[in-house]
């Protein structure tokens, strides 16, 4: 894989082409620029654009995680071992397991041909740039809530500050050059510490001051990168940014900027569900014409 770095185009060699339950054929390539939806944590969408045979050209409408049993050819074509997303019965990462990246496409393509693999880079970007915002909200929140915690919380971020988002994210969602981030605010959260009362009347000092520190670490410009261990697709990749204050490090299996300097801006909107019990933030960004 090699969409960590960034790459959209590339060129490599079928390993599989098997059939899909609904439709299409799932193509295996032996190295990919496709970034593909992770079906235990769906939060960026799967990369698409198109795979080149010869002269003959194929749409990628989406890109998923497959998984081949270890006994399944180590790999090779074995389409009824192929499976893809929620289909897969093992649990992310197991050893007895071959994890890949899954092309989707309409027509079938000649194991061990040589192809050409081009991402759709506009919409790559817009992901990208979505991704890179959404991360630092969430530290931008963690320092926006860090006066509402009445003891150490279990877990603090690379800056220093209690990590609410690593502690109370519910769901995360990219969406083109922004986010939708869910937390829970109530439960084992307030066991930890945290202090939920006031919140609703809270927020738009708390939005003021999250924007605030987005806007500053927007004009510094600061350095974006993704640490991978290794190149098999369950490496646990690292998104890393040197802010002032400390160098932020997340877990993170999508694409980003490489700078936050090429956002022009970052505004969060936060909303408090109804029963008080769930923090709905709404991230959009604008990248620099």
């Amino acid at each position: 894989m090699t969409f960590p770095a960034g790459t959209v185009s590339g060129r490599s060699k079928v390993l599989t082409a098997a059939p899909l339950d609904d439709g299409g054929y799932g193509v295996v390539t032996e190295e990919t620029p496709f970034h593909p939806l992770d079906h235990t944590w769906p939060d960026q969408p799967g990369d698409i654009g198109f795979l080149q045979v010869d002269d003959i050209e194929q749409r990628v409408v989406d890109c998923v995680t497959g998984g081949m049993p270890a006994g399944g050819g180590g790999g090779t074509a074995v389409e009824d071992a192929l499976l893809v997303g929620d289909e897969i019965p093992a649990r992310w990462g197991d050893a007895g397991w071959h994890w890949l990246v899954v092309h989707v496409v309409e027509r079938a393509v000649p194991v061990q041909a040589e192809v050409e693999l081009i991402v759709n880079a506009e919409r790559r970007r817009a992901f990208s740039a979505g991704h890179t915002a959404c991360h630092l909200m969430a530290l931008a929140l963690n320092a926006a809530l860090a006066s509402r915690w009445r003891k150490d919380a279990p877990l603090t971020d690379g800056l220093g500050h209690p990590d609410f988002d690593a502690l109370a994210i519910m769901s995360s969602r990219i969406v083109p050059h922004g986010s939708r981030d869910v937390y829970r605010v109530g439960g084992s959260l307030q066991e930890d510490g945290f202090t939920a009362e006031g919140l609703a009347d809270a927020l738009p000092e708390i939005t003021a001051k999250l924007n605030n520190l987005l806007a500053g670490w927007i004009a510094v410009d600061a350095p974006v990168r993704i640490e991978v261990p290794s190149p098999e697709l369950t490496a646990r990749r690292i998104w890393q940014c040197e802010l002032p204050g400390g160098t932020a490090e997340i877990p993170c299996g999508g694409t980003h900027l490489r700078r936050s300097g090429e956002l022009s801006s970052i505004t969060a909107e936060l909303e408090l569900s109804p029963e008080a019990d769930e923090l709905v933030v709404e991230t959009k960004a604008a990248e620099v014409e």
